[in-house]
């Protein structure tokens, strides 16, 4: 079979040493957003270096003869009020998450523990019965522990790109005085803070755990890992709250603001006389910086524990070749590598001088942090793989070429692109569909309703023959193994995508920050094309989360299917199909929850700012500040109280199915969850999307078309904000979040799979 050209020592020492270079290269990128100074003697000082150095960028302000010391401190007072409401709600947040996490903790010990009824005596291997492997109480233990670190993990992640764009959304305001590239350059530098410490802590972590927990399994591989992928349930169950409270938090502060400003007439939503305008700034940064950071955090645990677990019972776990082993964690290394090389080209190497350059700047960070990833993969399929090895496929090893692996990667990454180009085309005004949502907006709201509905499912048919390809080649090459580093190849750029997907909450609080502290209209049309360009990035990162989920969910099915020991998953067995046709239902039922979760917050949220409006004089002249706290309390309280429902939905229906129906009508479920939920999520979230830019497309009125159907307050621009209203909660809300529900569920069946394939199916045995 021959060995790999990298030793066992090299490969232990290159991802340390990647991680670390990730997490310099972050603290670089924050070093540099943060000369960008919040004070007005700083930002003087700042201007006349700038002239002596005889660049002439002077700030727009001076040119205009404004007072540039009070627009300084507004910006400086607004963004503290926004890092303080983000701040306080996920302090609250996690303080009930918390409680949830030591509980499942505990579930999670007993479960696993009672599988050989807490023996401490070694047993046999599950797949090699000649061989003994650690107690089953260890495995409990140890699932426990990982649980915990990917929990934390999840967590951390969360909170710090929170933090980093609390910081950066007034630096970037301030920059876009100096010119709309200097504004692009401070935002996405902060994007890419959050999307290097993520990746680099997600790996390090990963690499240290697997370390400890070497230290007492030793040569059991097959328990080692199986314990590990308690880091991923970990990752993705703190995703799932994060995603749904964040969710709900930002789009009941959003529905909210967006309709107490119609209910006013003009009022406009993004001035600080609005009562609920800091909550919806708020919500950017606890539902799409923290809530996806968190998200993408969990797949890219739960790929690289798919592809872990499936490997310790290949041929690199049997004949302990760590190289091998390590392969997963060597492809996220050189995918840190290569998105810092990606990401000079859009900080150093161009320069973007023009609204019009923002967009390809970004949709260029994605081709050619592909392309490199590409050789990259070759490299460590060269370097880190034997010339074959074999790759356990349900009961039998099958042999694999190391060129077949590195095909099964790079499909992977190729779909994703695919994918979000794909997203980028339904979502971006500059396209036919959302062209045509916004045409249909002539007639009204209800054409314009249909028109992206339309939109939405048709957008779904593409991604799923990009996914499906990838499934039919990468099982053909190295079977459920080969899912899993196809999961990881679309995850392999995920510091790119991240900072590509955290610049579009940042620049949009920038824009509203500019407006509330009533900076110049040419400071605004900067702020308002990067928010433009962010809308439609956030778009392409929720497609590759939600493809990425797909691979990931469907390699956690296999291996949870191999380690309940099914040998088959007959969908003709009535155990199974009643599996599937409930597992398909979830979906619909989750999305149910959140979408009406949204409502009913901000339902309470326009009722508190009407009072505000009715009982605080001068509130609508603008002579009295409004009352901030009660609007933020309301959408915290909203939604700490409305995720538990959904979120216990996900957690405990693994358990329920699997506890009393057994492994096989699990297995149902999690097809049925897989298959329906991955159309939900990406028709949700591309007809919200469409909706938003086809509102923004009137708005801009930058082609001779959109003339025809704006101007802001016309009937069609009026159509147009009732789609984008509706569309909200489908695209922040219930769309992102359903790719959590497809991944939860599977890793959640495989952690508990020893306690289900022992003591499972307790009705059919009553019965």
């Amino acid at each position: 079979m021959g060995a790999a050209v990298l030793s066992d020592l090299v490969a232990e020492v290159v991802i340390p040493f990647s991680a670390a270079v990730g997490i310099a290269f972050a603290l670089v990128q924050w070093l540099l957003v943060s000369k960008v100074k919040l004070t007005p003697e700083h930002q003087a000082a700042a201007a006349a270096a700038e002239s002596k150095n005889g660049s002439g960028d002077y700030l727009i302000e001076e040119e205009e003869g404004l007072n540039d010391h009070n627009v300084v401190v507004k910006c400086a007072e607004i963004q503290n009020a926004i890092s303080e409401g983000a701040t306080s709600f996920l302090f609250t947040e996690y303080q009930y998450v918390g409680i949830f996490m030591v509980a499942f903790a505990v579930l999670i010990f007993l479960f696993l523990g009672s599988v050989e009824g807490f023996s401490t005596k070694s047993q046999p291997c599950t797949y090699s019965k000649d061989k003994m492997c650690k107690p089953a109480l260890a495995n409990a233990i140890f699932s426990t522990l990982s649980f915990l670190l990917g929990a934390i993990t999840s967590v951390v992640s969360g909170f710090l790109g929170m933090k980093i764009a609390t910081y950066a959304n007034a630096r970037t305001t301030l920059e876009a005085r100096r010119g709309v590239g200097k504004a692009f350059i401070a935002a996405f530098r902060s994007g890419a803070v959050m999307g290097f410490l993520l990746a680099a802590n997600g790996l390090l972590v990963l690499y240290i755990a697997i370390n400890l927990f070497k230290l007492y399994y030793g040569d059991d591989w097959e328990g080692l890992f199986e314990a590990i992928t308690g880091y991923g349930l970990g990752g993705s169950s703190m995703a799932l709250f994060g995603r749904v409270g964040g969710g709900i938090y930002t789009k009941a502060a959003d529905v909210g603001a967006d309709l107490v400003g119609r209910s006013r007439g003009t009022f406009p939503r993004m001035i600080l006389e609005n009562p609920a305008v800091i909550a919806d700034n708020v919500g950017d940064n606890v539902g799409d910086i923290a809530g996806m950071g968190s998200d993408l955090f969990g797949s890219y645990a739960e790929s690289s524990c798919a592809a872990l677990v499936v490997a310790s019972i290949s041929s690199f776990g049997v004949n302990h070749d760590l190289t091998g082993m390590l392969y997963p964690l060597l492809i996220s290394s050189m995918g840190i590598i290569v998105c810092l090389l990606t990401t000079l080209f859009a900080t150093d190497f161009f320069e973007i001088k023009a609204v019009k350059e923002i967009e390809p700047a970004l949709k260029r960070q994605l081709i050619i942090s592909t392309a490199l990833m590409t050789v990259g993969i070759a490299i460590v399929s060269w370097l880190a793989l034997p010339s074959s090895f074999t790759i356990y496929n349900f009961g039998v090893q099958k042999t694999v070429k190391n060129w077949e692996l590195f095909f099964c990667v790079a499909i992977g990454l190729w779909a994703g692109l695919v994918i979000g180009f794909v997203t980028e085309y339904y979502t971006s005004n500059a396209y036919s569909p959302v062209q045509d949502v916004a045409d249909s907006c002539r007639t009204g709201a209800a054409t314009n309703v249909i028109f992206g509905l339309a939109l939405g499912y048709k957008s779904v048919i593409i991604p799923i023959f990009a996914i499906a390809v990838s499934i039919f080649v990468s099982f053909s090459f190295a079977a459920m193994y080969g899912i899993a580093v196809a999961a990881l190849g679309m995850l392999s750029t995920i510091a790119t995508g991240l900072a590509i997907d955290a610049y579009g909450p940042i620049s949009d609080n920038a824009g509203g920050i500019a407006e509330m502290a009533g900076m110049s209209h040419r400071i605004r049309e900067r702020t308002d094309a990067l928010d433009a360009a962010g809308n439609t990035t956030a778009a392409i990162g929720k497609g590759f989360a939600i493809g990425s989920a797909a691979l990931v969910s469907l390699a956690l099915f296999g291996a949870f299917v191999s380690r309940a020991a099914i040998s088959t998953v007959d969908v003709l067995t009535p155990k199974v199909f009643i599996g599937l046709i409930v597992g398909a239902m979830l979906p619909y039922w989750f999305s149910a929850m959140t979408m009406k979760s949204v409502g009913s917050a901000a339902l309470k949220m326009v009722e508190e700012v009407r009072r505000q409006f009715n009982t605080i004089p001068g509130l609508m002249e603008g002579t009295t500040k409004p009352d901030y706290a009660t609007c933020v309390k309301i959408s915290t309280d909203a939604s700490i109280k409305e995720m538990i429902p959904p979120g216990a939905l996900v957690m405990l229906t693994p358990l329920i199915v699997g506890t009393f129906f057994g492994v096989e009508t699990l297995s149902g479920v999690l097809a049925g969850s897989l298959v329906s939920g991955v159309q939900i999520a990406i028709s949700a979230s591309n007809t919200g999307g469409a909706w938003d830019n086809a509102k923004k497309y009137i708005e801009a009125g930058a082609s001779e078309h959109a003339r025809t159907l704006g101007p802001k307050g016309s009937d069609a621009h009026k159509a147009a904000v009732i789609g984008d209203t509706i569309g909200d909660p489908l695209k922040d809300t219930s769309g992102p979040s359903l790719n959590i529900l497809i991944k939860l569920m599977a890793v959640e069946s495989l952690v508990f799979a020893p306690f289900f394939a022992t003591h499972g199916g307790l009705l059919f045995k009553i019965f």
